[in-house]
């Protein structure tokens, strides 16, 4: 019995529903691309996406020129220890080029002579190499003119004499030469 009663009452609601008069949902459309708050969030969206980029851009550049500066160091590294013993070398060329008459002077200097080429072969492993430049033409990029002097028979601004060698580290002038240019 109980079960009829159930039953009459789900059908009563099941009509109830059906005379209900179906309501239609209606949606409604906004169009807020035209509204002021949402032109200035595009614009400050546009403003930041545009900043974020230059912000990337920026730091891709700096990591690239941190990069190329650590690489410019490490290949540079020893220049400051091989300007300083080209220095040595000039003094021990001014030794070695000592012209004497004395034998026991003369054994002694060989030994000088033998650690001057040593130093010359260790400077031109690591990437030191002379200048070249006597009877060339005057380049200021690896020469530094002394004084202009007259020379018969050579062109003008032609290196007729070397002061003090020059030398290049890798592609870098380490000292330029001392030369005397003709006029």
């Amino acid at each position: 019995m109980e079960d009829n009663k159930k039953d009459e009452v789900l059908e009563e609601v099941v009509e109830e529903k059906k005379e209900e008069p179906k309501k239609k949902s209606k949606k409604v459309k906004l169009d807020i691309t035209q509204e002021p708050e949402f032109i200035a969030l595009q614009e400050e969206n546009a403003k930041l996406m545009d900043q974020l980029l230059r912000k990337q851009a920026e730091f891709e550049n700096y990591k690239k020129r941190v990069v190329e500066e650590r690489q410019r160091d490490r290949k540079y590294a020893l220049q400051d220890f091989l300007m300083e013993s080209i220095e040595t070398l000039d003094i021990l060329d001014k030794a070695v080029n000592f012209k004497t008459d004395d034998q026991v002077l003369k054994n002694f200097l060989s030994g000088f002579i033998m650690v001057n080429n040593r130093l010359k072969n260790i400077l031109e492993n690591y990437g030191v190499v002379q200048i070249d430049c006597l009877n060339k033409p005057f380049d200021p990029t690896f020469h530094s003119a002394l004084e202009t002097v007259e020379a018969e028979g050579v062109e003008t601004n032609i290196v007729v004499e070397v002061v003090m060698t020059g030398y290049m580290y890798k592609d870098r002038v380490l000292r330029p030469a001392m030369v005397k240019v003709s006029k």
